[in-house]
């Protein structure tokens, strides 16, 4: 292991990153390779932090578009228009797909870092009128609660030194940099708001910094009376 190597995993307080298995991943963008990532998160227990490559083509050609992807149940599997995840996720792949290569690195990270059922706590708060940041600090958690060193102890194991980032988010640009990982162009990863997800994606932008336009929402988002 480098001096390098050393001074990362002390800072980051964990062990060593894992392989645990690759395999073919036909999707409809294409066939990825599926890599299944662990690390010991250096608690002395038996805890691990897990995450997911989804790689598409040879990454030594060119610089390859990234998209480092937190989990969200229910903008993925249940369709949620109350946040722009899963539009998120599926326009990083079908940008790969159309340059024939890059990497989705899948974070198992639901609710910018609190859990599935903290993340049901925050909508219930929101719900009585208060914006998404106000909700995470009600609950006695910060605004993003991630840490994406896991995503860039990824990037290191497949020796990717140069990126282009698929993302809206500038701390994501900030932590891969101190990671000694250049990104070379941060590319806009936005999706069209809906009239359920504009007062939070307003709140990214404004108290979060996120790099989005908001253009007028999708009229077929309206909400409907019963």
């Amino acid at each position: 292991m480098s001096r390098r190597e050393h001074r990362l995993r002390a800072a980051a307080g964990t062990g060593p990153l894992q392989r645990i298995a690759s395999t073919g991943l036909p999707t409809r963008w294409g066939r990825f390779e599926a890599i299944g990532f662990e690390r010991d998160q250096g608690t002395g227990g038996q805890t691990a932090e897990a995450a997911l490559a989804l790689v598409l083509g040879d990454l030594t050609q060119g610089v390859a578009l990234l998209r480092i992807h937190s989990q969200c149940l229910t903008g993925e599997v249940f369709g949620s228009m109350r946040c722009d995840c899963g539009g998120q996720l599926e326009l990083a792949m079908e940008a790969i797909a159309q340059e024939g290569r890059g990497l989705v690195i899948y974070e198992f990270q639901e609710g910018r870092g609190i859990g599935l059922m903290a993340k049901l706590r925050a909508y219930e708060l929101q719900d009585a009128g208060i914006d998404t940041i106000e909700a995470n600090h009600a609950l006695g958690f910060k605004a993003d609660f991630r840490d994406f060193s896991l995503a860039a102890a990824i990037v290191h194991d497949l020796a990717i030194p140069r990126v282009r980032l698929l993302t809206n988010n500038q701390h994501k640009v900030r932590a891969l940099s101190v990671a000694g990982i250049e990104v070379v162009e941060r590319v806009a990863c936005e999706v069209r708001p809906t009239a359920h997800s504009l007062a939070y994606l307003q709140t990214k932008q404004q108290k979060m910094g996120h790099a989005l336009t908001l253009g007028v929402p999708d009229p077929g988002s309206a909400p409907r009376g019963l």
